[in-house]
């Protein structure tokens, strides 16, 4: 009975043959690598969550950098630039009131403060988005990250993020869940999926 093999570059790789075996070096999955962020679960101790006292220390110190010279121009606008009505009777005996309210300087520094408060906190987003710390946030020792990876946000999720704060602004009830959460996240933080971490 005749017997038939196959030709040559088919059937199953023989041994030692060229071309085969594993894939080449850096093909494939590869291991991130380390020294990236937050380490992922398994893969290196995590850092402690920031506490209540400091995330609000933190936002203290924020407000009064941004806060305290917004507020100044906008006392001084009110005060320095409102003038008083001057009244005085009409023939009938009806008074008639003249002047009064803002005058021009008054509303350019209020103007300007209102600007002063607008851009600080977009700069104040602009950091923590970037870099993941505010001076506030440095100065007592924390850092907002993604919980997933241990990244930064970008401004533009930051900036979310901040939108978010309206439902923590609820009874305030949102700013105080870090006291018991057991990830001492707010409900900003749920919602965005970002923690606070110290550093």
């Amino acid at each position: 009975m005749p017997t038939y093999s196959s030709p040559p570059g088919y059937g199953p790789p023989q041994p030692g043959a060229p071309g085969y075996g594993g894939p080449p070096p850096g093909y494939g999955y590869q291991q991130a690598q380390p020294g990236y962020g937050y380490p992922p679960a398994g893969y290196g101790p995590r850092p402690p969550y920031a506490s209540w006292i400091q995330r609000v220390g933190g936002a203290l110190i924020d407000g009064l950098i941004v806060g305290v010279p917004a507020a100044i121009l906008y006392i001084a606008g009110l005060t320095v630039g409102f003038s008083a009505q001057s009244c005085a009777p009409d023939e009938n005996g009806y008074p008639v009131c003249t002047g009064g309210g803002l005058s021009g300087a008054g509303w350019i520094l209020i103007v300007v403060g209102w600007v002063i408060a607008v851009a600080g906190g977009l700069y104040l987003t602009y950091l923590v988005g970037t870099t993941g710390q505010t001076p506030g946030k440095r100065m007592v020792g924390i850092r907002l990250i993604r919980e997933a990876d241990g990244q930064v946000l970008g401004f533009g999720m930051a900036f979310v993020r901040n939108l978010c704060h309206v439902l923590d602004s609820f009874c305030y009830i949102g700013y105080l869940w870090p006291l018991w959460d057991d990830k001492r996240q707010t409900f900003a933080d749920k919602i965005m999926k970002t923690i606070v971490v110290e550093v």
